[in-house]
């Protein structure tokens, strides 16, 4: 009570001395500074796990025992998810999405330690995920938490649920303008000036930050020395394709693994299957262990025969032939597999990660096998590298996100132009079959997904719950003319919802239709409500989103349409009228500067 005071005291104070403006870069500092010691948090606790259990199994062991850490691993998270955490964590970018779309902008308190402490247990012990997707989450979280304790309002509190986000991102890659594209980009934030300063600050004062606490070095850093060679562009374009079909073969591959292991009803039979099926891969293809940086690391150092290093067949493949292309090959299916059952079987990440390996791997394959069989002398790290940008733009359906990404990475802009050739080519490729992303798919199947387009982001804000009306009077079918009179007088509607005595929706009685025999009063007594009733051509669900809503109206022409639950029970109506209204009051607020 005495903290809530407190922090009373503070916000009127607050108003009096600072203004909106002034408050929002103050917070996008804090913000800054929270979500970078969260992104190192959690980035230092999955090292220094992963490289224990890495340790354990010593040289007489082999790789026996990563049969069984990934299970363990993800049972750990699994219980205390469903024992301290009680709420679901997973698909942490497609929550945020769901906080500002669905839930104006609110995130648990939970949510900015919880995935932290999942995601450790389920990277650290060799969960085939990134640990980018929760670090964001937990950013946002951040910033939604913070914003609610400001009192901000609904449009504010989604800018610092972007720049939790951005300042994680910039934080992770030491990459702020690719933090700041990401927001824009991803979580579809406006592209304003008023927006533009708190990201920016965010963003810079996240890599600052995280600098600060983990040094200069950054999961991989490669300064290009072979300079682009503009005959090669057109294997550039054709990368683009192959990596955009790489990213529909990925997404694919997760939703199907996804949706068959989540099938199993008991979570912790669903660990075992998915655990033992994930630590057999990682047994046969060490690569998949974790999120994968260190094969990256690999390939962009020269070194990609380690990658062979504790495999069973490592002394039987020349890492200078095609049968090292055919282990990549075999790494690359498996990866996409081995992502799905960590997130299906109940452990915590992202598919940020799994994105880049898929795509360095995807590069280096496509240079190697070039190599071998023409004389262009393809520069396999330049596309190992641009191959990151071309899975990541078709997987999050973020182009700008992945130029930026592999230019601040690389600390500069020398591949600037594949990067951007090979980015736009795959998300338009990707685009072609799917027109939602990873992270945006079920929400856009579910009418929920937050756009650009302002009418259409502010129908995602609304729900029928929030434009229902109740103020109409409800008949009985067996109630008589002379009853129907006696309501339509004290009424202000002029439609009477027609229910039984458990309240189910029979249809309904308009003035309109009642006017001319209203004042018979030989009918009064004989006339039965049931004998006026019509059925309404339209009826709405409680769950039907406000853009099925709006073609409802439009298909059906009416004015005022019953909602209906799925046991046919009356919950009231909602008017075009009243839905206009609404809708134009909260434009207002979303396009507010």
């Amino acid at each position: 009570m005495e903290m809530k005071n407190w922090l009373e005291r503070f916000l009127i104070w607050r108003i009096r001395h600072i203004s909106e403006k002034h408050l929002l870069l103050i917070l996008s500092v804090v913000i800054g500074i929270l979500a970078a010691i969260a992104a190192v948090v959690l980035k230092t606790s999955v090292h220094y796990l992963e490289g224990w259990v890495r340790s354990v199994p010593g040289e007489h062991m082999g790789n026996w025992l990563f049969l069984v850490f990934p299970v363990i691993g993800i049972m750990i998270t699994v219980v205390y998810i469903r024992n301290f955490v009680k709420d679901d964590i997973s698909h942490g970018v497609s929550r945020i999405l769901y906080a500002i779309s669905r839930n104006k902008g609110v995130m648990k308190l939970h949510n900015t330690w919880s995935s932290i402490v999942a995601c450790t247990f389920t990277g650290g012990f060799g969960g085939s995920v990134g640990m980018e997707a929760p670090i964001v989450s937990t950013g946002a979280a951040i910033g939604s938490n913070i914003a609610q304790a400001a009192r901000l309002g609904f449009r504010r509190k989604n800018l610092l649920i972007g720049c939790g986000a951005a300042a994680a991102i910039a934080a992770i890659f030491k990459a702020p303008i690719a933090g700041l594209i990401f927001a824009l980009e991803v979580l579809k934030l406006d592209l304003t000036m008023t927006a533009i300063i708190p990201l920016l600050i965010a963003t810079v004062v996240g890599a600052i930050f995280s600098t600060i606490f983990l040094g200069e070095g950054i999961e991989f850093y490669f300064t290009i020395k072979e300079p682009l060679n503009y005959s090669h562009l057109h294997f550039y374009a054709l990368l683009g394709v192959i990596t955009g079909l790489v990213s529909l073969y990925f997404t694919w591959m997760i939703g199907r693994v996804e949706s068959r292991i989540k099938k199993i009803n008991q979570p912790y039979m669903r660990v075992v299957i998915g655990g033992s099926l994930l630590g057999i891969l990682i047994f046969l293809f060490p690569p998949l262990f974790g999120e994968g940086y260190y094969t990256m690391r690999s390939m962009l150092s020269g070194q990609p025969e380690e990658l062979l290093q504790n495999t069973l067949f490592g002394h039987l493949v020349d890492t200078s032939g095609m049968e090292f292309i055919v282990f990549l090959l075999l790494v690359l299916f498996f990866k996409a597999i081995a992502t799905a059952l960590t997130t299906g079987a109940g452990g915590i990440g992202g598919v940020f990660a799994p994105s880049l390996f898929m795509g360095g791997i995807t590069g280096f394959i496509f240079s190697r096998t070039a190599n071998l069989f023409s004389s262009w002398k393809l520069s396999e790290h330049n596309f190992a590298l641009v191959g990151m940008a071309g899975i990541i733009a078709g997987v999050i359906h973020a182009p700008l996100t992945a130029i930026f990404l592999i230019a601040e990475i690389t600390g500069g802009y020398e591949l600037f132009i594949p990067l951007i050739l090979v980015s736009s080519i795959s998300y338009i490729t990707v685009a072609y079959f799917h027109p939602h992303s990873l992270y945006t798919k079920k929400l856009a199947q579910k009418g929920q997904l937050i756009t650009h387009h302002k009418d259409k982001a502010v129908l995602t804000l609304l729900d029928v719950d929030s434009v229902l009306e109740k103020n109409f009077d409800k008949l009985s079918p067996n109630e008589s003319l002379g009853a129907l009179v006696k309501v339509i007088a004290r009424a202000s509607r002029n439609i009477f919802p027609v229910v039984d005595d458990e309240n189910r929706f029979l249809g309904l009685v308009r003035l309109d239709d009642v006017r001319e025999i209203m004042f018979d009063t030989s009918k009064y007594d004989t006339l039965r409500v049931h004998n006026m009733m019509i059925q309404p051509r339209a009826t709405v669900s409680p769950l039907d989103s406000m853009d099925a809503v709006m073609n409802k109206f439009r298909d059906s022409n009416l004015w005022n349409m019953a909602v209906v639950d799925q046991d046919g029970k009356y919950l009231g109506f909602v008017s075009r009228s009243n839905v206009f209204n609404i809708y134009r009051e909260m434009l207002i607020e979303v396009s507010d500067e």
